[in-house]
């Protein structure tokens, strides 16, 4: 599945709900799910700098695709990881490069958080750009 259709997939789950309380559980129900990241890689290194909360994300390429696993010690922030990982891990450097995240702003994400949160979800979507760029680099 591409990556437009993954993010219009999630753009038509959040038009579900009728409000934000009920999209905040969604977050949070999602962050659930997110499979869990080995500990070795919760390291100093994989933490996004800019998150009021820690947030771990770790990438590898398989098969010229970047896969991303990621945690944090925050039940929304790792919700917000989650839909980024679903949106942008198991595909190709370029395609993460290329992808724009308007979906973001079509669920509404990014004016239903704190300044600090919002500012940590840039960070999140920076920090998984400049993988697939340092992937990209190395083909």
């Amino acid at each position: 599945m591409r990556i437009e259709e993954i993010q219009e997939e999630i753009v038509d789950e959040f038009s579900m709900f009728d409000d934000w309380m009920q999209r905040y559980e969604y977050i949070i129900e999602l962050g659930k799910s997110l499979p869990l990241i080995d500990e070795k890689y919760k390291t100093e290194e994989n933490i996004i700098k800019g998150c009021q909360s820690k947030v771990w994300v770790h990438a590898e390429e398989k098969d010229g695709n970047v896969v991303f696993t990621a945690d944090s010690d925050a039940i929304l922030t790792k919700g917000i990881i989650a839909i980024l990982i679903r949106t942008f891990s198991n595909h190709s450097p370029k395609e993460i490069l290329e992808a724009n995240t308007d979906f973001i702003d079509e669920i509404g994400l990014k004016e239903h958080l704190s300044p600090t949160r919002a500012n940590g979800l840039v960070s999140m979507i920076k920090q998984i750009k400049m993988y697939a760029l340092a992937f990209q680099a190395k083909n």
